[in-house]
């Protein structure tokens, strides 16, 4: 599970290297996919290699869970701390969602329009590219959806977990995140997500599906000067 200590860095350097730029070194999501690079450890070339990536004034997320070391060169803009959750068994089933479906291209702006609303982490033009995505509408609104966002050898991370304030408490959190962890797990890997460590319920939800907290990890974003 050593991987998942950089989570970013694993996805970038093997199943997202297609939707990234980079090296050996240090590797970013193209900025219509996603916001999130990584240095390969803390080595002086790793950091080096990571501060050129940026452009003045442009702007990355950094989440592991050692210390973030900042790049010569970059500056710290906000600080966060967050939990990393593995699935622990067979997750739980939730109820049937009715008119669950799969989410395409043609329900890009549908998705960044929930995302943009709901905010449940970085959501960009692309970043549905990133892996399946499933959604219940509530006629032509967009009312759920969840999908897949950091996948790396073994394990595929469920994230863009959000529901439409008018669609509240009608369980599709819970159903849309168990139909896309049991999807991961009928593939033979381990499903794994992040929250903010202060999402007391949102970690609780998680735990009631079969989740349990592997480690805190760090959030930082960073800037180049």
């Amino acid at each position: 599970m050593q991987a998942l200590d950089r989570p970013v860095w694993a996805s970038l350097a093997s199943h997202h290297a297609p939707l990234s730029v980079g090296d050996a070194w240090a590797r970013r999501f193209d900025p219509e996919v996603n916001v999130f690079a990584s240095a390969r450890d803390d080595s002086p070339q790793a950091l080096t290699a990571l501060a050129r990536l940026l452009r003045p004034g442009e702007q990355v997320f950094v989440l592991q869970v050692p210390q973030v070391v900042v790049p010569e060169g970059l500056v710290v803009v906000k600080q966060a701390r967050g939990v990393q959750m593995v699935a622990t068994r067979a997750l739980r089933d939730a109820p049937p969602l009715p008119g669950l479906a799969a989410l395409g291209e043609a329900d890009a702006d549908d998705m960044l329009q929930l995302a943009r609303l709901t905010e449940p982490g970085p959501f960009l033009p692309r970043t549905h590219t990133m892996g399946a995505f499933v959604g219940v509408r509530s006629g032509a609104r967009l009312a759920g959806m969840a999908g897949e966002r950091l996948r790396l050898p073994g394990y595929a991370e469920i994230s863009g977990v959000c529901t439409h304030p008018d669609s509240r408490g009608q369980g599709l959190a819970r159903g849309l995140s168990a139909f896309v962890g049991q999807r991961i797990q009928q593939r033979g890997e381990q499903p794994f997500l992040h929250a903010w460590a202060a999402n007391v319920a949102a970690i609780a939800l998680y735990e009631s599906l079969g989740f349990a907290v592997r480690t805190e990890v760090q959030v930082a974003v960073l800037q180049r000067r």
